[in-house]
């Protein structure tokens, strides 16, 4: 049996080392992934330093994999060699239990995280059951749908778990590694979208992602202007926060719900769950079916590159900018030697924003209630016709902007047929 070759810490907080291991026979319903790509979430960087207190060393992190199958156990079924995949958070699940048999596998009580009590994919190989190595859409370019498999279904999960109609108003907490493509599903699902931050800095990045207004959370009064009036709240961020003050921003009925994996429990007032009978909620990744759904839009990092040295991404990563999320390659020969980076923005020359046509609602609204009693608009043909127009080249944004609106319309349209606004974001080695 060849060896994998990776990278792994020896130690909480070490370094990332060449490092190889053996990885036994192919279990019956295994699926062997010779990795292209690699994303990194700050999950990885979680794990690597031991902070939610189940890491197991020597580890190789990685869990945002895309590549093509190599090996297939004898159990596995829907796949084939050569087949272009993608692996995310999850690994393994029991397939027995009734959170499997209802759909919910990312639920089951014995799930196991492909970095958890494994060896993730910052390797040339990878390995999982079967059911949770997606196909992918041969338009979505290996280099960069990664993200969309941890950090894109996280923010997804919310809108199917929500039944979110198109008129919603949504509001997002942080634009890191999680809001950033949070902000771009809002958008594209319809909603009038709002973005919180604590750095006025963020706003003009905000709004190209979608944001119709940006607040912050830090200046006196920015949350009470918007009191009852959000119907949902996704918070992304792993950092304590004023849970009162966002619940005070829901209409009645309205939900906050946590993407954010704080250490710290959340402080949550009874009586403002009570009194508009609010809720807060929170949930991990997705099934594979909805990892499936999520994945056919290519909606995914704002800032990528390829990356052929790790350590140094590690570390800046650490205490830059938390909107990078970065696919390495799988190219192994390469020293962890280092190279500095900056992160810079540019619009496409030549393009145009996309506005309204005069007194023309977007066309793509719908009231979910009414859609998804028709044939042919269920929740899953309406995610497909609703994202279908996102741009596949996730390094030029598609940017359709939707004015503030709670219209209710009769069906479901496309988006409009104007050319997008193209916001194209680079990392480029600083000198």
């Amino acid at each position: 049996m060849q060896e994998f070759e990776a990278y792994a810490a020896l130690r909480p907080n070490g370094p990332l080392e060449p490092f190889s291991f053996d990885p036994g026979h192919l279990g019956p319903e295994e699926v062997e992934i010779k990795v292209s790509h690699c994303g990194l979430c700050h999950s990885d960087l979680s794990m690597l330093d031991n902070e939610w207190g189940m890491s197991q060393y020597p580890f190789v992190p990685g869990h945002e994999v895309t590549g093509t199958v190599i090996a297939l156990g004898e159990g596995a079924k829907g796949l084939k060699i050569g087949q272009r995949v993608g692996l995310g958070w999850s690994a393994h699940s029991c397939l027995s239990c009734h959170e499997c048999l209802s759909g919910d596998q990312h639920l089951c009580a014995t799930a196991q995280g492909t970095i958890v009590g494994r060896h993730g994919g910052f390797a040339d190989r990878v390995r999982a059951q079967w059911p949770w190595v997606r196909p992918l859409p041969d338009a979505l370019d290996l280099a960069k749908v990664g993200p969309l498999l941890c950090g894109g279904i996280t923010v997804f999960s919310p809108f199917l778990i929500h039944e979110v109609p198109s008129t919603a108003r949504v509001g997002i907490i942080g634009i890191g590694g999680l809001g950033h493509m949070a902000l771009q599903f809002a958008n594209k699902w319809g909603c009038e979208v709002h973005a919180f931050t604590t750095s006025d800095s963020k706003e003009a990045e905000a709004r190209q992602l979608g944001a119709h207004y940006v607040h912050n959370s830090r200046k006196d009064g920015a949350l009470k202007k918007l009191g009852r009036s959000l119907d949902l709240i996704i918070s992304t961020i792993n950092a304590p926060q004023d849970v009162s003050a966002f619940l005070d921003t829901l209409a009645p009925k309205g939900s906050f719900h946590n993407v954010g994996a704080v250490l710290k429990p959340l402080e949550v007032p009874a009586f403002g769950l009570i009194l508009g009978q609010k809720s807060v909620a929170g949930s991990p990744t997705g099934s594979p079916t909805a990892i499936d759904a999520r994945a056919k839009p290519a909606i995914a990092s704002s800032s990528l590159m390829t990356l052929t040295n790790l350590g140094p991404r590690l570390s800046g990563a650490r205490r830059n900018n938390p909107t990078l999320r970065l696919p390495h390659e799988s190219r192994l020969q390469n020293r962890l030697s280092g190279i500095a980076y900056e992160h810079t923005s540019r619009t496409q020359p030549g393009t145009r924003f996309l506005r309204n046509r005069p007194g023309e609602w977007p066309r793509h609204l719908l009231s979910r209630s009414r859609a998804c009693n028709r044939p042919g608009h269920s929740s899953a043909s309406r995610l497909s016709n609703v994202l279908s127009n996102v741009s596949t080249d996730v390094g030029v944004l598609a940017q359709r902007q939707v004015p503030p609106h709670r219209a209710r319309l009769s069906g479901l349209r496309k988006f409009f047929l104007a050319k997008p606004e193209r916001v194209q974001l680079h990392l480029r080695p600083s000198r």
